[in-house]
């Protein structure tokens, strides 16, 4: 499993804006490219991506982003992350998405996200 990769979406829980900020800077590049099925556009660069990721503890407080699967072939990496934590009705949920990403000097360079795991 990258490192990088479980490092950026460990970031994606931290509601302090720096200390979010700080996380994520370990694990991408500073031209970092993203992309999923909520951006219309790709996002590029550690601040405009920390600012996504930031909407994410502001419309799930408390919930978590967790790498639970991970393979690489051809310098690309695929994994399989659990996005849980209390529904509104109080009970646990998890979501997953599929992201594939390349790195470049063990940072991660390009993130692509897919809802769901493609099954």
């Amino acid at each position: 499993m990258s490192d990088s990769v479980s490092t950026f979406f460990e970031a994606w829980q931290i509601e302090d804006a720096n200390a979010r900020k700080e996380k994520i800077t370990a694990a991408v590049s500073e031209g970092i490219k993203y992309d999923d099925p909520r951006t219309p556009e790709t996002i590029t660069g550690i601040e405009a991506l920390s600012d996504y990721d930031g909407m994410f503890s502001a419309n799930a407080p408390g919930w978590s982003a967790k790498v639970v699967k991970s393979d690489t072939i051809g310098g690309i990496t695929r994994s399989t992350v659990a996005f849980g934590g209390k529904g509104p009705d109080g009970t646990e949920q998890v979501q997953l998405g599929q992201y594939y990403s390349e790195t470049e000097g063990g940072l991660v360079s390009r993130f692509v996200g897919f809802v769901g795991t493609g099954e």
